[in-house]
């Protein structure tokens, strides 16, 4: 899943991006409101950090644009400004969460993956496809009770796949989503590995789950053995 963190105490940011792509998350960073403003309109992000004393373009602002164009992408607003009428202010502008500093990062990760699983109405933090299941908290793949080993990279895809179960999606929206935004978007990273995600599947569960269509994309499913990559 990508995640755009936009917050102007530069070390703070690069330190919550640190701890979120340790967990498997795609992390596009923000140091001022424009550059902020700019990363939130123009991509696609599953959810966005944001700060609301920032330099060039204040939170709020981006918060009000973000929504007029974008009402997918989940907010956690994460903010010096405690007091109640802020908070209100947020909520009211699109906001999906707020949080004041000082923070703990494990209770920002715990709010990250409710807002994620939201998305797809789960009270679960494990998702599933047959046999074969994912756990969004630690990151980790079972079929059954088996664990699968993967990397971070193969993890996200599967996460994101799992996430839309059922349904064709395209390479492009797999790099827009796993990848942050420094990716050459005409490599073949994501051919490469969801070729890896996928022996390592059929090897485990007898058969392939995931399937392309070319011209398509790639989709999820149960009981479908494709070799058709």
């Amino acid at each position: 899943m990508k995640i755009l963190v936009i917050e102007d105490d530069k070390d703070l940011c690069l330190s919550i991006a640190k701890g979120l792509k340790v967990n498997g998350y795609a992390v596009d960073t923000a140091f001022d409101g424009e550059e902020g403003f700019s990363f939130a309109t123009c991509e696609n992000y599953d959810l966005i950090i944001l700060d609301l004393n920032l330099p060039g373009i204040d939170g709020l602002e981006i918060l009000k644009e973000l929504r007029m164009k974008n009402k997918e992408s989940r907010v956690i607003v994460l903010t010096a400004r405690g007091q109640i009428v802020d908070k209100i202010r947020g909520l009211d502008l699109g906001a999906n969460d707020y949080m004041t500093k000082p923070f703990h990062f494990a209770e920002l990760e715990a709010r990250i993956r409710c807002l994620l699983r939201q998305e797809i109405i789960m009270n679960d933090v494990v998702i599933s496809c047959a046999e074969l299941s994912f756990d969004t908290a630690s990151r980790r793949c079972y079929v059954e009770n088996t664990e699968i080993k993967l990397t971070k990279r193969e993890a996200g895809l599967l996460e994101y796949l799992l996430r839309r179960k059922e349904s064709y999606i395209s390479q492009e929206e797999l790099m827009e989503h796993v990848w942050d935004s420094s990716v050459d978007c005409f490599s073949n990273a994501v051919r490469v590995h969801i070729s890896s995600l996928r022996k390592k599947l059929r090897v485990a569960l007898g058969y392939d789950p995931i399937q392309n269509k070319i011209n398509v994309g790639y989709i999820i499913t149960e009981g479908i053995d494709c070799n058709d990559e």
